[in-house]
């Protein structure tokens, strides 16, 4: 094990890069599966016609698939039918697809949790079936959801590395470059880079007790 060597400050400048690219990806892919999981959760609670549908198939269809296959599927696949997106976007859209099925349950079940006497109450008070859904369920629901949502945006943060099979310069891939270099800064390299997950997962987990401690 060559410790010196691995961590140079070339080295980890450029595992320092490719934690930023993660970072990257892994936010833009936390807003847009956000929206979208809300949309396919709220569209489902609500039982919208059509749009209730189209989210029971696509959650359904997405949570039963691995994410590889996903990104795979992005990456290779859609060229094929005139859709080619560059590596960073084929990633993002991947990333988003998966997670938006999983918050979409997620966001979903939060809503269903609440009792159904505060929607009845909500109703016989005057408001509409949206602003009740709006003022009432779901600042209640957001308790519950916090904690699950918080932690897929872990699960994803930590997908992100999934990606190296399309060589997206994020931190695992560019793990994977300085160890090529060198057998010995293996171990060096991947404890530093598990270093780095953990730290940051574990300060989400931290930010999650908080808010719901604070809601």
């Amino acid at each position: 094990m060559d410790f010196i060597g691995a961590y140079s400050p070339d080295h980890i400048i450029f595992l320092l890069k490719g934690f930023w690219v993660t970072l990257k990806i892994a936010g833009i892919s936390i807003v847009f599966s956000f929206i979208l999981g809300a949309v396919l959760g709220i569209a489902r609670y609500a039982k919208i016609p059509v749009l209730a549908q189209i989210s029971i198939f696509f959650v359904e269809l997405i949570r039963n698939l691995p994410l590889l296959l996903i990104i795979f599927f992005v990456y290779f696949a859609l060229p094929e039918i005139g859709i080619k997106l560059g590596i960073t976007w084929s990633a993002i859209v991947a990333l988003t697809i998966f997670e938006s099925a999983m918050l979409a349950e997620v966001i979903r079940s939060g809503l269903n949790s609440v009792h159904k006497g505060q929607m009845e109450a909500g109703r016989s008070s005057g408001l509409t079936y949206t602003q009740t859904l709006w003022h009432v369920i779901l600042p209640q629901g957001m308790r519950r959801m916090v904690p699950p949502i918080v932690s897929q945006f872990i699960s994803l943060l930590k997908d992100t590395s999934l990606a190296v099979v399309i060589a997206l310069p994020e931190l695992m891939h560019n793990a994977q470059v300085i160890n090529a270099q060198n057998i010995n800064y293996i171990i060096p390299v991947f404890l530093l880079v598990a270093v780095i997950y953990f730290v940051v997962n574990y300060l989400l987990s931290l930010v999650a007790r908080r808010l719901e401690l604070n809601m």
